[in-house]
This record gives structure tokens, C-alpha cells and sequence, in this order.
């Protein structure tokens, strides 16, 4: 068994700001040579996450409006009076949709469906640098 590890990294704007990470993780795997396995991506950090969705639009849209109305930016959060912060939404958006994701591979390739990609969704409410740690293992 052999085990890849990488690493992508982006700057976002946060705010919900979502980074398509499907093309990056596949070249990855490609420079690695490997072939049948499982790719996992981990986002280190408490306000940004990663998911598997399609990378369009409206879905995105449809999905920061669905999160704002059950998790919004203002709201009573004690995070925020303990540690006078302004960020505890993004804490709790990220809780929810997790920091990462693991994919199959088969022959070479990330086993997505048609309208699915991987992408990388960051609720800080500022611009942050992000880093994705990629691991193959086949």
C-alpha cells in the first residue's frame, strides 16, 4: 500500500466564498501515478469546509442562502461574546459540512458523478489563506 500526500492552497475572500477543488485534486492524483485507491481532501482551520456539490450558480447561491437563513451572520452566539469575535456563524457552517471529504479512485480518476465536484467553502468573515491537505492511498 502506498500513501500520496499534497497539499493545494488558495486565497479566498470568505463570506461563503466556494473554490472548485476537482481539477487540482485530479492533477494531483495524475502526478502521483496512482490508480485504485481512496483520495481524501482535509481543510485545516474551524470556519472553512469541504464538500462534494455541483459548482454552479445557482446551486451555490441556493446554498449560502439555505446557510444564512438556518446559521446567520448576526445572531446571539456566545463564541462571539466570549472571545469578542464576529465569526462563530462561520465556526458552526463549517461544523456542519465538515472539513473533508474522501473519494474513491478507479483507473487514474476521482469517481465523481456528471454534475459533482469537490469544492472548498470558506465562511470566515474575511479573506483568508487556505491550505487543502490532499492524501492518496492505493
Amino acid at each position: 500500500m502506498a500513501v500520496h500526500t499534497g497539499e493545494l492552497r488558495f486565497s479566498t475572500q470568505g463570506d461563503g466564498d466556494v473554490i472548485d477543488l476537482t481539477d487540482g485534486v485530479q492533477r494531483f492524483v495524475a502526478s502521483t501515478g496512482a490508480r485504485e485507491g481512496a483520495v481524501s481532501l482535509f481543510v485545516p482551520g474551524s470556519t472553512a469546509a469541504i464538500t462534494a456539490m455541483e459548482f454552479e450558480p445557482g446551486g451555490l447561491h441556493d446554498l449560502r442562502a439555505v446557510l444564512d437563513r438556518l446559521i446567520p451572520r448576526r445572531g446571539d452566539y456566545e463564541h462571539n461574546r466570549l472571545n469578542a469575535d464576529t465569526n462563530s456563524h462561520a465556526h458552526i457552517r463549517a461544523a456542519i459540512v465538515g472539513p473533508s471529504e474522501t473519494v474513491p479512485l478507479r483507473e487514474g480518476r476521482l469517481v465523481t458523478g456528471t454534475w459533482q465536484q469537490l469544492v472548498l467553502v470558506d465562511f470566515d468573515d474575511r479573506p483568508r489563506d487556505r491550505r487543502v491537505v490532499i492524501q492518496i492511498v492505493a
